[in-house]
């Protein structure tokens, strides 16, 4: 606008020999400039206006455009029509009442403009073409007046259809977390369900491995079934920790990066030992120190049994870090996924497996977003799945809330 209102000044001036007022019309332009190069200041550091701002500064449009009107012929400027251009904006984006608001501004300018203005005068020339050139110029307010209004109406209507797609993500995530609630409500009743039991497990066993010293068959089976239990309760002290009830012993660990996934693969090759497969680290050293976060191991862990169970064979992760950022791709052979299915994974209840639920893909995903990263998985050229996690090393350095 303000290089506009710069050109038609200099065009009516130079080109149409129009004597206008220059000195008071560049102190008004200047003066809005300064306004404008505040606001524009002010909106870098708050991404969101109120209603009340945001009127304000058409509010300041409005009387500019007043200004400089009366200074160029009020009403008799063919470009009065512009101050329709704040109203639209006002009607489509603000409450009915700013609008109204809007509406008597904008008459009340039109009708002092019509009483108080500075004629304009051409030099050197008779005043009976001034008529032609007023609807010379009212048909080139018109056509300005169209491009401006569909400029800022598309322009509007972008931004209401990107608000309405933050809204849409905000009720995603919204459900998403109510999920989780879910599940970490669920997750501390069965915790506390199954400890009872799992306590007199380890009791009866470890009397009969101590009846059994003198035959070493059933002592070895009964303290096999002494350590799966002893395992079932540290997962459960675990599930426990992730529900909210307490914080894992291990979670205030600070450690170096490629330890803290060496000691994520040792875990898992306990758990899955008839599995193959040599890590691939490259990456900064040495490794920059991390907090290890349980959350995270758990949802490597997930990740990592859905490729054990798609390819026991022929499993790769490859992890790539610098100081800021880590990269982590796990590859497997199997037989890959549909797109219908692969466009819902990471949704509860989505999965591709006969018997699974899709719940520890929807956890991985949560826990990767939560601490600032992200996951894709696409399916590999040859067949199988490649799942590459990005993650910002900031939220494990100092620490995520």
């Amino acid at each position: 606008m303000i290089i506009g209102y710069l050109s038609m000044i200099a065009f009516a001036s130079i080109q149409l020999h129009t004597h206008i007022p220059l000195l008071p019309l560049i102190s008004v332009i200047s003066i809005y400039g300064v306004i404008n190069t505040l606001s524009w200041l002010k909106l870098r550091r708050r991404a969101t206006i109120t209603n009340n701002t945001f009127f304000l500064q058409l509010l300041i449009d409005v009387t500019v455009l007043t200004a400089i009107l009366y200074f160029t012929g009020g009403s008799t400027n063919p470009f009065v029509s512009l101050l329709l251009l704040p109203l639209v904006i006002v009607a489509a984006t603000t409450p009915r009442h700013y609008a109204w608001a809007m509406a008597v501004i904008t008459i009340a300018c039109y009708t002092l403009l019509m009483f108080f203005f500075t004629p304009l005068h051409k030099m050197g020339e008779h005043q009976s073409s001034i008529f032609d050139q007023h609807i010379v110029g009212m048909w080139f307010s018109f056509l300005l007046g169209v491009g401006l209004i569909v400029f800022f109406v598309v322009k509007l209507a972008d931004s209401l259809r990107a608000r309405e797609q933050t809204i849409n993500d905000a009720r995603e995530k919204a459900l998403r977390d109510e999920h989780l609630i879910a599940l970490g409500t669920f997750a501390a009743g069965a915790a506390h369900e199954l400890s009872t039991p799992l306590a007199t497990m380890a009791v009866i066993t470890k009397e009969l491995q101590n009846e059994f010293t003198d035959q070493p068959e059933i002592s070895g089976q009964t303290q096999l079934l002494r350590e799966q239990v002893e395992r079932c309760k540290q997962t459960l002290t675990q599930l426990s920790a992730r529900a909210g009830q307490s914080r894992a012993e291990g979670s205030s660990i600070r450690q170096p990066l490629d330890s803290y996934l060496n000691n994520v693969l040792q875990q898992w090759r306990l758990m899955r030992p008839e599995v193959t497969m040599q890590p691939q680290w490259h990456g900064t050293q040495p490794a920059p120190q991390i907090m290890a976060d349980d959350t995270l191991s758990q949802a490597l862990t997930s990740i990592l049994n859905n490729a054990a169970d798609a390819s026991p064979q022929q499993i790769e992760i490859i992890g790539d870090w610098t100081n800021q950022q880590l990269q982590l791709t796990i590859n497997d052979r199997g037989t890959g996924i549909d797109a219908k299915t692969l466009a819902a994974i990471g949704t509860p209840f989505v999965t591709s497996k006969k018997e699974g639920q899709g719940l520890g893909l929807f956890l991985a995903h949560a826990v990767i977003e939560r601490l600032g990263g992200n996951i894709s998985i696409d399916n590999r050229t040859g067949g199988g799945i490649s799942v590459k996690i990005l993650l910002p090393l900031t939220s494990l350095v100092i620490g995520h809330p």
